[in-house]
């Protein structure tokens, strides 16, 4: 059991991801996921909001979720899924699966709050198939030198972890996911909200393949 609980923050979590699917978030997830097919695992799935936007091809997800009051919500969401999905409770780091039985892998909104980024995607890609996909959508670092950046370095190093259970805004997550032997095919970066400043409005869309190599295998 991962036994993590954030209560206070997952409350707020519930509220503030549907206000986020109302504005745009929504087309983000299901982009993310369209033309996926076959087994997935989505690492840190949250209160499920990114359920209703699998597509038909895909015969099962499991769904990996640590907080408790996140996971009892997403378990009360995959019912009404229109694909099958098991929810379970396991950390980014050490992922309750078997190497190489995934032929997917989608992460929203998690690589900036994982204890351990290159050991979550380290695992991530461990139960990829050879030529398996990664599907991230993330919120990043800023482009450096920049006022921007250097205000996600402060709040990072402040309270930013503290309010969101962890999270932390100045990542270079695309770099890292090319670091744990991921092979990027598609990548987008813009701003959520457009326009915004906030500290985590840089965002990254995109997709990765695992090939099998003796490095990463």
């Amino acid at each position: 059991m991962a036994t993590v609980s954030h209560p206070v923050f997952a409350r707020v979590y519930e509220r503030l991801s549907v206000a986020m699917d109302r504005a745009g978030t929504a087309e983000f997830r299901r982009d993310l996921v369209a033309g996926l097919s076959g087994r997935v695992i989505e690492v840190g799935a949250g209160n499920g909001r990114m359920f209703s936007h699998y597509p038909p091809g895909v015969s099962e997800v499991v769904a990996v979720e640590p907080e408790r009051r996140l996971r009892a919500a997403a378990e009360r969401a995959a019912p009404t899924a229109p694909v099958p999905i098991t929810v379970v409770d396991g950390l980014a780091e050490s992922l309750p699966a078997r190497a190489g039985e995934f032929d997917a892998a989608v992460v929203a909104l998690v690589l900036c709050s994982v204890a351990d980024q290159a050991n979550a995607l380290a695992e991530i890609g461990r139960t990829l198939r050879p030529g398996g996909e990664l599907r991230f959508f993330e919120h990043v670092a800023a482009d450096k030198p920049s006022r921007l950046h250097r205000i996600q370095r402060l709040v990072d190093a402040t309270l930013w972890p503290k309010l969101f259970a962890g999270c932390h805004t100045n990542r270079d997550t695309v770099s890292a996911i090319t670091a744990a032997g991921f092979v990027i095919e598609e990548l987008r970066r813009f701003r959520f909200p457009a326009g915004s400043n906030s500290p985590s409005s840089p965002c990254v869309h995109g997709r990765a393949t695992w090939p099998a190599t003796p490095r990463q295998r």
